[in-house]
């Protein structure tokens, strides 16, 4: 199996037949399973421990997943793959607005899930630089700001920033071509891997809170993400 260290994630599901169904394939890839039948329940285990990764219902009753995402994010970039009965490009929308990281359709393969999960595991930031002392190859490096991507690890001025996946990737494909614009579109499709017809409001919120938390730290390296109008964003090496 491919995972060994052991990794927690947290199913979040009303339907307890789910949660039995989740948790069957997944421990049988060594992930230790923890599971919450309602909302409230998942923001006080997700806020109160550490997971690796959360697998979160959207439409629960009472606190449904967007608002279990959006208190998650206001705390931690724990990895968050939704679950959802409701297809749309709304509904989609709507959850990458709030910081989740992947989407899943039910009704769903319970093999697509686990190569789901062990993909946005690889690349997760709050995983894949554990306990990393090795000299990393492949790193990005400007004035305020560097980004190490063999350890998926940022710095600004000095001190790490602690980025979600997506957040993460949308910095380093934007770093990675300094200077060089992209609009919403190609984002979407280069970062998301997803095409949205008409509604690109989740780049310009990821955009924000990427900013948001690298003013935190370096007012100078937030700067570095500056917005074109009327075509997109780009990475500006000279903007100090």
């Amino acid at each position: 199996m491919e995972q060994t260290k052991e990794t927690k994630i947290l199913v979040v599901d009303d339907e307890a037949r789910i949660r039995r169904l989740l948790k069957m394939y997944l421990e049988r890839e060594n992930y230790k399973i923890e599971e919450a039948e309602n909302g409230d329940e998942a923001i006080d285990k997700a806020l109160g421990q550490h997971y690796d990764l959360i697998l979160l219902d959207l439409m629960m009753p009472g606190t449904d997943g967007i608002e279990v995402c959006r208190q998650i994010r206001d705390k931690k970039a724990t990895p968050i793959i939704m679950l959802t009965a409701k297809g749309e490009e709304a509904n989609r929308v709507q959850g990458f607005e709030v910081g989740t990281d992947d989407y899943i359709v039910k009704p769903f393969s319970p093999r697509e899930v686990v190569l789901r999960v062990k993909a946005l595991l690889r690349r997760s930031s709050q995983t894949s630089y554990l306990n990393t002392d090795t000299t990393a190859k492949n790193v990005l490096v400007f004035n305020h700001l560097s980004i190490d991507h063999d350890a998926h690890r940022v710095m600004a001025d000095g001190t790490e920033v602690s980025l979600t996946p997506k957040e993460y990737e949308l910095l380093y494909f934007l770093a990675k071509t300094p200077d060089k614009v992209y609009d919403r579109e190609k984002l979407l499709k280069e970062v998301w891997q997803y095409e949205f017809f008409g509604d690109l409001r989740t780049v310009d919120t990821h955009v924000k809170r990427l900013r948001e938390k690298l003013n935190k730290v370096s007012p100078k390296a937030a700067k570095k993400i500056v917005t074109v109008w009327g075509v997109g964003y780009k990475f500006e090496v000279g903007n100090e």
